[in-house]
């Protein structure tokens, strides 16, 4: 399970077996959990979230999506 990056408490991550998938970021933060795909960034699930907590980090993950998918593009095509 790579993380790929940390910021104010949230963990970005994707699972070691996800490769078969479009590319995706999970974000887990606490007891929280959400997953966005990456093209175009859109929620594909939330536990634990408020809507406001899901806009911000789905603007974190937009700002970040070319860093996210150049991590995953990396690990599941070496």
């Amino acid at each position: 399970m790579p993380t790929v990056f940390r910021i104010r408490g949230h963990r970005f991550f994707f699972f070691s077996n996800e490769g078969d998938e479009p590319p995706h970021i999970h974000v887990e933060t606490a007891e929280k959990y959400a997953k966005f795909w990456l093209s175009p960034v859109t929620l594909a699930q939330a536990a634990g979230y408020n809507a406001k907590e899901l806009t911000r980090l789905r603007v974190m993950v937009q700002e970040r999506r070319d860093f996210f998918r150049e991590k995953w593009d990396e690990y599941f095509q070496d």
